[in-house]
C-alpha cells in the first residue's frame, strides 16, 4: 500500500532522475551540436508528447471512472441493506428479528473485517455467509395477509440487488490495471521525457527548468493512477462510510 512519503520519494526520484539524464547528455552531446537536430527531434518530440498525453489522460479518466463506479455501488449496497432491514419490520416472528439481526451483522462485518481485508487484497467471505442466511429467512416466510406478500416480495427483489451489489464490489476490490498497460506508461513517459532532454537550447537554465516541469507532472499522473486504479487499495480508496451510516440507522430499536 503506497503512503504519502512513498509518493513523494517516486515523484522526487524521477525528476533528480530525468535532470541527471539532461546533465549526463550534455556532456556527451552538448547542445550546441544538438541544435543542428532539433527539426526532426522536434517533430519526434511533438508527435510523441502529444500521443502519451492522450494515453495518459484516458488511463486517468478511466481509473477515475473505477473509483467513481466502486463508491457509489458501495453506497447502493449500504442502502440495500437498510432497506431489508426497515422492510424486516413488516413480517412476523422469528423471521423479523433474524432478518433485522442479519441485516446489523452484514453492516458490521462489512466496517469491522471486509473492509481491512480488502485493504490486504484479500477476499472476505463473511458477507456471502451473512447474505445466504439471509435468503434463507426470507424465503422461509410463510405469508398471511398481503401486507407480508408485499413485503416478502420487496425483500426478494432486495435481496437480489444486495447480492449483486456484494459481487460487484468484490470484482472491483480484486482487479487492477494490467501489467501491460503500466509497461506502455513508463516506458511512454521516459520516451517523452528523454526527447525533451535531447531537444537544444541556447539557455541550459530554461531547458532544466522545463524538464523538471515535464517529469513532475509525469511522475504526478503517474503516482494519481497508481493511488486510484484499485478502489479499495491504496492511499486513496472507498471508504466504509456508506455502511456505518446504515449501521447506526439499524440500532436496535
Amino acid at each position: 500500500m503506497a503512503t504519502v512519503g512513498q509518493n513523494v520519494v517516486v515523484i522526487t526520484a524521477a525528476v533528480l532522475g530525468s535532470l541527471l539524464f539532461l546533465a549526463a547528455l550534455e556532456c556527451v552531446w552538448p547542445s550546441e551540436k544538438r541544435r543542428a537536430h532539433n527539426d526532426l527531434i522536434g517533430w519526434q518530440l511533438s508527435v510523441l508528447g502529444t500521443t502519451y498525453a492522450v494515453i495518459l489522460g484516458f488511463m486517468l479518466y478511466t481509473v477515475w471512472t473505477t473509483y467513481s463506479q466502486a463508491d457509489l455501488n458501495v453506497d447502493i449496497e449500504a442502502d440495500t441493506v437498510m432497506r431489508i432491514y426497515c422492510l424486516a419490520g413488516g413480517l412476523a416472528e422469528p423471521q423479523r428479528t433474524q432478518l433485522e439481526t442479519l441485516a446489523r451483522s452484514y453492516a458490521d462485518a462489512a466496517i469491522q473485517r471486509e473492509w481491512p481485508q480488502m485493504a490486504r487484497s484479500e477476499v472476505p467471505e463473511e458477507s456471502g455467509a451473512i447474505n445466504s442466511a439471509m435468503w434463507k429467512t426470507v424465503m422461509s416466510v410463510k405469508p398471511g395477509s398481503p401486507t407480508e406478500i408485499t413485503v416478502q416480495d420487496h425483500l426478494i427483489s432486495d435481496m437480489d440487488s444486495l447480492t449483486q451489489h456484494r459481487q460487484t464490489r468484490l470484482l472491483q476490490s480484486t482487479t487492477r490495471l494490467p501489467t501491460v498497460l503500466w509497461g506502455v506508461l513508463l516506458v511512454g513517459g521516459a520516451l517523452t521525457i528523454v526527447s525533451a532532454c535531447m531537444f537544444g537550447l541556447e539557455n541550459w537554465k530554461l531547458q532544466a527548468l522545463q524538464i523538471f516541469a515535464l517529469s513532475f507532472l509525469v511522475s504526478l499522473s503517474l503516482v494519481a493512477i497508481s493511488d486510484i486504479h484499485r478502489p479499495f487499495h491504496g492511499l486513496i480508496r472507498v471508504g466504509d462510510r456508506a455502511f456505518q451510516k446504515a449501521e447506526q440507522g439499524m440500532r436496535p430499536r
